[in-house]
This record gives structure tokens, C-alpha cells and sequence, in this order.
């Protein structure tokens, strides 16, 4: 089948379920208000391409779950999965110190970039 094709039906799939879980989870954790919806579908995301990744890599398979699910679905899932599973890579690579610049750039360069981003979009409104 066409990749881009797969990447579409996997990637819809991922958002319209990352977009119902947000709707119909409570965002809250202890009684506190906490995304937990978000931290839901990255872990799940996560699981799922580490799954997905695993299974296609131990196998002789072509390329298309990998591109439904893995890029496509995880990808509209949460980015967040594909970033975990690259700091995994990095520590089954033995390439400790560079997973540990990964996990740093990642979690403080997404959180300047939200910060800007909503300080941007604040003045503009």
C-alpha cells in the first residue's frame, strides 16, 4: 500500500483517539488538576511503538505496520513516543550520555517552546 497513504490512516486514528481520551477522561490525579489524558496517551503511545518497533525489528516484515502504527498512529497519538523510544534506542546502544542529552534537550527545549509559544500567541490575541 502506499506509505503516505498508511501514514494518514494510522496518524487520523492516533488523533481522533488522543483528541477522545482528552474528552473523556477526567483531567485529574489525586484530586488535583493534572493532564492526566495527556500522560495517558503518551505512555500508551509510547507502548505501542516500542511494541510495534519490536516486533517489526525481530522480523523479516516490510514496512507497512511500521508506517501505520508507528509513524502514523503514535505520531498522532503523542510525539512523545517516538522520543521515548529513541531514549531507549540510546541506552540499548550504550550510549548512556547521549540519551541523557536527549531527555534534557527534549523535556527543556519542548518547554521553552511552549512557553514562547504561549507567551506568542497571548500578545497576539
Amino acid at each position: 500500500m502506499n506509505p503516505y497513504i498508511l501514514v494518514f490512516l494510522g496518524g487520523g486514528a492516533g488523533s481522533l483517539l488522543r483528541y477522545a481520551t482528552g474528552r473523556l477522561m477526567p483531567a485529574t490525579l489525586l484530586g488535583t488538576s493534572f493532564p492526566t489524558p495527556i500522560l495517558v496517551v503518551n505512555v500508551v503511545a509510547s507502548f505501542v511503538l516500542g511494541a510495534v518497533m519490536g516486533w517489526v525489528l525481530s522480523r523479516a516484515v516490510g514496512d507497512d505496520l511500521r508506517l501505520l502504527l508507528g509513524v502514523g498512529f503514535c505520531g498522532g497519538l503523542s510525539t512523545f513516543s517516538s522520543f521515548s523510544n529513541d531514549t531507549v534506542v540510546l541506552l540499548q546502544s550504550n550510549r548512556p550520555g547521549a540519551a541523557l542529552i536527549n531527555i534534557g534537550l527534549n523535556v527543556s527545549l519542548c518547554l521553552l517552546a511552549s512557553a514562547g509559544g504561549l507567551w506568542l500567541g497571548q500578545k497576539t490575541a
